[in-house]
């Protein structure tokens, strides 16, 4: 398979706009997730200027996804009930033209996970999938060892089943890693900021999620609204580990960058060939 890295200046020239339509719209974020990161994510939606919502009860699924900017759904913790609640927003979003970012997380791990994200996608086609190497290669079809939520392989080896996934949904897909990797068609971008700590903290991954659900609710090029994400996020790990000392510390001042983040400072530090 033929991939290749596409200068893209429309992007580049617009990644910190909509970092500022985030910060002055304050875009209203429907988070379906998981247990284990919902703190995490409310908190950093609020850092970075969105509003977030954390419902998931199937009586009220359809009407919060209605008054929202956009739709976030994350597998990390699935039940009988969040599933079902799952595919009832989604059908909503599809039924709204909400915008609807989808994070497989472990999917390939259990038979129950690939039946779930099957389902979801067949549902209504996100406009952005987000996941990492692992993940991304499972959803297309290629792989299907996974190790838990993790990644067992390198971002660059899934750009080909990314590819092909975004051409067949005719969407976005995001590949995070130590390099992010946005790919819409024959579009490829990447980001190559980022902090190793970040790996040593659970959530990142739906953290990043989360900000591509926050940039997709102000900007309706979905592969502008991704890069930006992967690029707030990646740049606010580089600011974070220059103060923090480990894992701990970095996750504060992580909140602390995302909030003192400005349009300019990313232009500046934002390393991409978009």
């Amino acid at each position: 398979m033929f991939y290749k890295i596409t200068e893209y200046n429309y992007l580049m020239s617009n990644i910190s706009s909509v970092l500022e339509q985030v910060k002055t719209k304050g875009p209203l974020v429907h988070n379906i997730t998981n247990y284990v990161v919902m703190n995490n994510t409310a908190n950093a939606l609020l850092a970075v200027g969105a509003s977030p919502v954390m419902a998931h009860a199937k009586e009220e699924v359809k009407d919060i996804v209605t008054i929202s900017s956009s739709l976030v759904i994350n597998m990390g913790t699935l039940s009988e009930k969040w599933v079902e609640s799952m595919l009832m927003a989604a059908e909503q979003a599809k039924a709204t033209n909400t915008p609807f970012v989808f994070d497989p997380v472990g999917v390939g791990a259990s038979a129950y996970r690939t039946e779930v994200a099957q389902k979801i996608i067949e549902t209504a086609t996100p406009n952005v999938i987000r996941g990492n190497a692992s993940e991304i290669m499972a959803l297309a079809k290629l792989t299907n060892s996974t190790k838990g939520v993790d990644s067992t392989m390198d971002t660059q080896d899934a750009i080909e089943g990314a590819t092909l996934l975004a051409k067949k949904l005719n969407n976005t897909v995001v590949i995070s890693g130590a390099i992010d990797y946005i790919i819409t068609a024959d579009t490829v971008s990447k980001i190559e900021n980022g902090s190793p700590l970040m790996a040593k903290i659970t959530g990142m991954g739906c953290t990043a999620t989360a900000l591509v659900g926050a940039c997709l609710g102000v900007e309706e090029n979905a592969h502008l609204a991704a890069v930006a994400a992967m690029a707030i996020m990646g740049v606010a790990g580089d600011m974070a580990d220059e103060k923090s000392a480990g894992p701990g510390s970095f996750q504060m001042y992580f909140y602390d960058s995302l909030h003192e983040l400005s349009p300019e400072v990313l232009s500046e530090k934002v390393k991409t060939n978009a």
